[in-house]
């Protein structure tokens, strides 16, 4: 996995620290343990807005990364997120209307920010998109978007799904609209050279999604790959694939306990890495540049997270590492 030898420089001058999350692990510091003190007066305040639900063990890993760099820089970061569109676009509007001194925001529906992000532009806040939306960040006027490129991504899964002997796949989508979901599906057909069909759940209802990948596995015995899109669902689809008694090959993207745990014991094959804890960490570093010396990062382009591969052969120590929380 490459990254642009600016973000490289970022990552070697800063320590990650330790935070902690009303909804997942405590991040630590895997060098020392331990966080350094910060600033006795805060240097800004930046608010964190997602599409993220409360308690999604992906977004908090991210929420995980933004209170690390708050407390590494000595600033002030409050982390919030809503699946529901015009509910994120609200919180966008409350943190405009309080004056923070930047603002990061998934847009996993742009279209439905359009208006709030723009009335953040318009009141001078520097924006920094993550995670969904990137080729619509520059058109709203954010500095830069930091995450994955989902097309680029989706045709790694493919690659390695066609090379495990793949020719049917199942791709599970699990949030309705979501444009950065449905190009990992693309780019997964472009690569594979075989089928793939879509099959719509609910990440909210995980016992629904068991239920329903088990139905589509069970009715079409040609189905030989699943690719989840996410880690509780990858965890939901393996349940699925033991319930069905299909020989079916399982993948994800995104990383979990649950799922390191599923690559370690063979029962899931590969996870997409994007890394979301920089998702969290670098838009904060970057807000501060900018902030502090009106320094914009990527040059007009993303700066990429991903993609990584977590196979069998890497999983024990990113294990360690998803259990502090910073993976």
């Amino acid at each position: 996995m490459r990254r642009t030898p600016i973000v490289l420089a970022l990552l070697g001058a800063l320590a990650l620290t330790a935070c902690s999350s009303s909804g997942g692990r405590a991040a630590q510091s895997p060098a020392s343990g331990s966080a350094p003190a910060a600033a006795s007066a805060p240097r800004g305040a930046f608010a964190v807005i997602t599409h993220g639900a409360p308690g999604d063990s992906f977004w908090d890993v991210v929420k995980n990364g933004a209170e690390a760099a708050g407390k590494q820089y000595g600033v002030t970061v409050t982390y919030q997120g809503d699946g529901d569109p015009a509910k994120q676009s609200q919180l966008i509007d409350q943190a405009v209307s309080q004056k923070v001194d930047g603002l990061v925001v998934s847009m996993a529906n742009p279209d439905a920010l359009k208006e709030s992000i723009g009335k953040a532009v318009a009141a001078g806040i520097p924006v920094v998109t993550v995670n969904s939306g990137a080729d619509r960040s520059k058109e709203f006027g954010a500095i830069t978007h930091v995450g994955q490129s989902e097309d680029v991504a989706g045709r790694g899964a493919g690659e390695q799904l066609k090379a495990a002997g793949v020719t049917k796949l199942l791709c599970v989508v699990h949030e309705a609209g979501n444009v950065g979901l449905e190009q990992r599906c693309k780019g997964a057909e472009e690569t594979l050279g075989g089928t793939v069909e879509r099959l719509q759940v609910d990440v909210g209802n995980l016992a629904d999604v068991t239920s329903k990948v088990t139905a589509k596995l069970q009715s079409d015995k040609q189905l030989d790959g699943v690719l989840a899109l996410n880690p509780a669902v990858a965890v939901a689809a393996r349940d699925a694939v033991r319930d069905s008694g299909s020989q079916a090959r399982l993948a994800t993207f995104d990383l979990s306990a649950d799922v390191v745990a599923a690559i370690k014991d063979g029962e899931i094959l590969f996870a997409v890495d994007q890394q979301q804890y920089l998702q969290g960490y670098l838009p904060i570093t970057f807000l501060l540049l900018y902030k502090d010396n009106l320094n914009t990062v990527g040059g007009g382009l993303p700066v990429n997270t991903g993609p990584g591969f977590v196979t069998k052969d890497n999983a024990d120590r990113v294990a360690r590492l998803a259990e502090a929380g910073t993976r």
